[in-house]
């Protein structure tokens, strides 16, 4: 898959959900006054369209904004196993519950109004797995704005570099607490 490839439209008949192998998949909405709205980004090793299995047609479209490899899922062949299948439908059901705690771990993240808490916080959770531009994004800032949360973090100590666009949290050693002496 090429960028700006779609994979589907929204409005067209669902054939089954999709897992990227490589690459990113944004599921799109365009808005009457022609804005483009993301409402999910999809990267390696993640499902997206989970939606399609219960519903006759696409909710949006799935664009490829980074090139890659995508595999499709057969609607009948998934929802057939998740009938006659009980470890792989609470495989599933799991997979998708854990799905839904992180989206709304990401949507808690995302309402942290200051760029330095949630960018210190999306480090806290893991989420500068890839470039810091792509966490950016997924915490809802834009690049400059988390860069320069990043230097005032190091700045401060809170974090330290590692290297390029890489970062841990500064570990302060801990205080040893005074034993308590004394009887019962």
């Amino acid at each position: 898959m090429q960028k700006d490839d779609h994979l589907f439209r929204q409005g067209d008949p669902t054939r089954g959900l999709f897992r990227v192998e490589t690459g990113q998949v944004n599921l799109q909405r365009i808005t009457p006054e022609g804005h483009i709205i993301t409402l999910h980004r999809a990267s390696a090793g993640t499902l997206f369209a989970e939606a399609s299995l219960f519903s006759d047609s696409y909710h949006c479209d799935a664009v490829c904004v980074r090139p890659g490899a995508v595999l499709r899922l057969d609607k009948k062949h998934i929802l057939d196993r998740l009938a006659s299948d009980q470890g792989f439908s609470l495989a599933f059901n799991r997979l998708l519950a854990q799905q839904v705690q992180g989206y709304r771990q990401t949507i808690e993240l995302t309402s942290i109004r200051s760029a330095r808490d949630r960018t210190f916080a999306a480090i806290s959770l893991g989420y500068l797995s890839g470039s810091v531009t792509e966490m950016a994004h997924r915490i809802g800032l834009t690049h400059e704005a988390c860069y320069r949360a990043l230097r005032e973090l190091c700045d401060t100590g809170l974090l330290i570099r590692t290297g390029r666009g890489r970062y841990e949290i500064a570990i302060k050693p801990n205080k040893k607490r005074p034993r308590h002496k004394g009887g019962a």
